[in-house]
């Protein structure tokens, strides 16, 4: 069951045929995964142009596209941009150093607020696991995190490695916070949350029953309700709820640049590089890539019971935002796919994706369209076992493009067949051009 619909638009909208295969793709994802429930959001020339919920968010309750996910990590760019802001105000610069703030941190003298914000300082996280370990069920606060993991030893050094680190993002949060004599919290919604009309919150005393329950599943066991950590944990790192909604007023603001300075845009933008010259794919609190030349800024976020992916496009106006209450399956990423084929179809890569797929799945490859590399590993065997295994499925009853550029001087890209019954992910690198020869073709069940 779901509730709400299409949100006037002030830009393009979506057709009712697009608004139909969004709906069931939504619908397919959760019966594939057992996700109860999804909301989503999508933005098309900076407005919102539709948002639905599926499926219940608690048990006999449908849906609401007014219910507050937990978005988790999505929101280390709220926190990057309230340092950002700071940077506008000349309040403090990406380059200080921890110590000028927090000394008593580990290695304060060498570490830079631009590597918290990167996942480069050598902070350890405070939270690898995909679970609660036993100190997460109770409250915390960020100093007492603080004092445990900010003062360990670095895991390498500063500017030297990327890895994920919510420490990082609470020892960021609380210079905010020394810094504007605000809490965080507060901060944002002073600076950001009022100007954007976003009604986040910030703690989980806030929520009510309108909004949904966390579920999870171990293996292919049952579905169940799930435990939520005790306060303070998520802090800077990723404490806020919101809706989908409120989520895609956020993007909105990053594609008209309305709330800090393009500069400060352009430096969360940025991929922040190590000092071997190695870049690492990421900006300050957000992920950034290009996918079929739509140049992409990305955040997913997980959080006990809660999967949200926000995902960006902001030369396009476009933004797609999907949360679910479930920490499995990954319906997230299958439905920000299939919304994200669907706004951006490259008709003429899905057409030679098709071509090329039929040649094989029927046994009557052109050995004239491969290069050397592609003769020899699509040997007549290797055709002979795909065809054995592709042509059972038939023809797809969709194509959707989920990846694309250079890699090796080839092109590289990524696209979902969709039978109804099976899912196959398949690969295809060739020579540029229109004409190029295949070096690679590869299939593969997803679902």
């Amino acid at each position: 069951m779901a509730l709400a619909g299409a949100v006037p638009a002030n830009g393009q909208s979506l057709s009712p045929d697009q608004i139909s295969t969004i709906d069931q793709a939504a619908a397919k994802a959760l019966a594939d995964t057992g996700v109860p429930a999804a909301s989503i959001a999508i933005v098309r020339d900076g407005a919102i142009v539709y948002t639905k919920a599926y499926g219940f968010q608690r048990a006999g309750e449908p849906a609401r596209t007014d219910a507050r996910y937990s978005i988790a990590s999505v929101g280390k760019q709220l926190t990057a941009a309230a340092v950002l802001i700071l940077v506008d105000e000349g309040k403090l610069s990406l380059d200080d150093k921890v110590a000028k703030y927090l000394p008593d941190l580990t290695r304060a003298n060498d570490v830079t607020i631009r590597q918290l914000l990167s996942h480069t300082s050598g902070y350890r996280d405070y939270w690898p696991q995909d679970y609660l370990f036993d100190d997460m069920t109770r409250p915390t606060t960020p100093t007492t995190t603080l004092d445990r993991w900010a003062k360990a030893p670095l895991d390498f050094e500063p500017g030297t490695q990327w890895q994920y680190s919510n420490t990082g993002y609470v020892v960021a949060g609380r210079i905010v916070e020394l810094v504007s004599g605000q809490s965080l919290a507060t901060f944002l919604k002073d600076h950001v949350f009022t100007r954007t009309g976003m009604h986040p919150v910030a703690s989980d005393s806030e929520l009510t029953r309108a909004d949904p329950a966390g579920y999870g599943r171990d293996g292919l066991g049952p579905v169940h309700a799930i435990d939520q950590h005790g306060t303070g944990w998520g802090f800077a790192a990723g404490q806020f709820a919101m809706t989908a909604a409120d989520l895609a007023r956020w993007d909105i603001s990053v594609i008209k640049q309305s709330v800090m300075s393009r500069a400060a845009y352009a430096a969360q933008q940025h991929e922040v590089v190590l000092a071997n010259g190695v870049g690492t794919g990421y900006g300050l609190g957000v992920f950034v890539s290009e996918v079929n030349g739509h140049r992409l800024i990305q955040h997913n976020g997980g959080d006990e019971g809660f999967y949200t992916e926000n995902r960006i496009f902001p030369d396009d106006g476009t933004a797609i935002v999907v949360a679910i209450n479930g920490d499995f399956g990954n319906a997230h990423f299958t439905i920000a796919d299939a919304i994200q084929g669907l706004l951006f179809a490259d008709s003429s890569g899905v057409a030679r994706a098709r071509a090329l797929y039929a040649m094989i799945s029927g046994g009557r490859l052109d050995r004239a369209q491969l290069t050397a590399n592609g003769a020899y590993y699509l040997s007549p065997l290797k055709l002979a076992e795909y065809r054995a295994g592709l042509a059972p499925l038939g023809n797809p009853k969709t194509v959707v493009q989920t990846q694309s550029g250079l890699r090796g001087g080839f092109t590289s890209e990524r696209f979902v067949f969709d039978f109804g019954s099976r899912k196959l992910l398949v690969t295809i690198r060739a020579e540029p051009g229109s004409n190029g020869r295949i070096e690679e073709f590869m299939a593969a069940p997803i679902s």
